[in-house]
């Protein structure tokens, strides 16, 4: 029996004069890599915003595990299970990976603040932990050996891979990845790939916008198409493919 671990329902939000999304919705089940995908302005990364915390939705409803929950602060939404990567890269350029991915473990942690000043012994085995804990998940995406170089000096794959890096640290129910292969070469997305499948397979769950249709089709188990911030289809890939109003919003034959 598939587990549901995301199911959104009526999202809408307005900026202003423009209607960005109009009753939204989709459904994950656990270890699928959904997509999310449609032509420049169609409401994808505003979905994301409102769904990571970072934009308050003027309607919508949304359960992560079957528990409701609310997206009004970012931080709130990583502590309920929801970890996103960035368009555009958001690391911290001059710390070091191992402790990009330590700032993400810290969502986890217990010790608090007064441990942290103290030293406390707890505070200590816990830094320890997670620093070993950010040198495995370097090792799972595949940079392992640059834990110690600063963030700026990655190369621009390795700085991606560096970022879901620090998403798995959150131990997430859903990792959101926003557009993780924009500006990579044809070997830095086959490399993409086959660490997306590595995380599905280890039954984790994954929501992906991306413009590289051919990457999105050949990796989704399920996807959204979103137009002018309304839900144009759902389904496999193969059945959005074929879906006529999904054809007439990526080859304009309706006259846009």
């Amino acid at each position: 029996m598939s587990e549901t671990i995301l199911k959104v329902a009526g999202v809408s939000k307005r900026f202003g004069g423009l209607q960005a999304l109009s009753d939204v919705g989709i459904e994950i089940q656990r270890g699928q890599v959904y997509g999310l995908i449609g032509p420049n302005g169609a409401g994808k990364t505003t979905f994301f915003n409102v769904l990571t915390g970072l934009y308050t939705p003027d309607s919508g409803t949304f359960e992560l595990a079957g528990k409701p929950y609310t997206p009004t602060a970012v931080h709130e939404v990583a502590k309920a299970g929801i970890a996103r990567t960035f368009q555009n890269i958001r690391l911290f350029a001059e710390m070091t990976a191992l402790e990009n991915v330590m700032v993400g473990r810290h969502v986890r942690t217990h010790s608090g603040l007064i441990g942290a000043v103290l030293r406390t012994p707890g505070f200590k085995a816990e830094e320890k932990a997670i620093a070993e804990r950010a040198q495995e998940l370097l090792e799972y995406v595949g940079i392992g050996k640059y834990a110690d170089y600063k963030a700026r000096t990655l190369s621009y794959g390795d700085q991606r891979r560096l970022e879901i890096a620090r998403a798995l640290a959150t131990d997430p129910q859903l990792i959101a990845l926003d557009e993780p292969a924009a500006g990579m070469n044809a070997t830095e997305k086959v490399m993409l790939r086959e660490l997306i499948d590595r995380i599905r397979n280890d039954k984790r769950t994954i929501l992906l916008i991306e413009h590289d249709v051919k990457l999105v089709m050949g990796l989704c188990d399920r996807m959204t198409v979103l137009d002018y911030g309304k839900q144009l289809a759902s389904g496999t890939p193969s059945e959005v493919q074929k879906n006529p109003k999904v054809i007439e919003a990526y080859l304009g034959t309706g006259g846009h």
